[in-house]
């Protein structure tokens, strides 16, 4: 389900517009990755792409209708969103949490019916897919932050949208981890649905992601693949990094090499 950003500008309250004038489509089938400085506006456009934020221009389609215009349980049913500080109730277990993910889905929230066969297999899986089927019954606050994360990937997948949103997946994680992570982004990808995610490794975001956009200030700085978007000029306008990027002949993102700042 493709998304499509069309000028949106965007802020919080009275305060200023963090995001100005983006445009961008992110396809299914691909990682779209989104880059830049911290305080860029990257959350603020996840937020506004999963419906959290109203825009103060523009409009955010999802598919063949306008997020902003769906109730929030039909937006839940087409686009699923780690942001970057999920806060879990106190008491909860993984289990409990993971199957949150399938509350979109279910005709009475809180009616105490209990879970379908199928949201059980659903979950199970995305349990068993992040590795946390071991924790089912561990309550989420006796978990490491690495171990969390996981979790709180396994709610996502057991969402089971056409579009995922990620906001800083690899959060907590050891390179081993991320690379998992990241992994099974990929494989989302694979199976045809829209990833839109905000990392702050360009090694990483190079080696997993399709198409990049780069943010500046709240704006658009570049957009492109990742030997498009990560290029010398990119990274100094963008990071104030000075930096040697070197083709990598065994891969599509090249090899960056910091030297220093500007």
């Amino acid at each position: 389900m493709i998304v499509r950003v069309d000028h949106v500008t965007v802020g919080y309250a009275d305060g200023p517009n963090i995001v100005k004038d983006v445009s961008f489509s992110a396809e299914p089938g691909q990682v779209t990755t989104l880059l830049g400085p911290n305080g860029c506006g990257k959350s603020t456009l996840l937020k506004t792409l999963s419906r959290l934020l109203t825009p103060a221009q523009g409009r955010v389609h999802v598919g063949d209708k306008e997020i902003h215009a769906m109730t929030a349980r039909e937006a839940a049913q087409r686009v699923a969103l780690l942001p970057q500080h999920p806060l879990c109730p106190p008491g909860l277990t993984v289990a409990e949490l993971v199957e949150r993910g399938r509350h979109p889905y279910r005709k009475a929230l809180w009616s105490g019916a209990g879970v379908a066969s199928k949201d059980k297999k659903i979950i199970w899986e995305a349990m068993e897919k992040t590795a946390t089927d071991h924790l089912a019954a561990r309550d989420v606050a006796e978990l490491s932050g690495g171990q969390r994360q996981r979790v709180w990937m396994a709610m996502v997948l057991a969402q089971d949208t056409p579009v995922v949103l990620l906001d800083e997946p690899t959060t907590y994680l050891d390179p081993a981890h991320a690379m998992e992570i990241l992994g099974i982004v990929r494989e989302l990808a694979q199976q045809g649905k829209t990833v839109v995610a905000v990392l702050h490794d360009l090694g990483l975001a190079g080696v997993f992601s399709d198409t990049m956009i780069v943010v500046k200030d709240g704006r658009k700085l570049a957009e492109g693949s990742p030997r498009e978007a990560l290029t010398e000029e990119v990274l100094r306008d963008a990071y104030g990094l000075r930096a040697e990027v070197w083709e990598d002949p065994r891969g599509h993102s090249p090899i960056i090499v910091p030297r220093g700042v500007v």
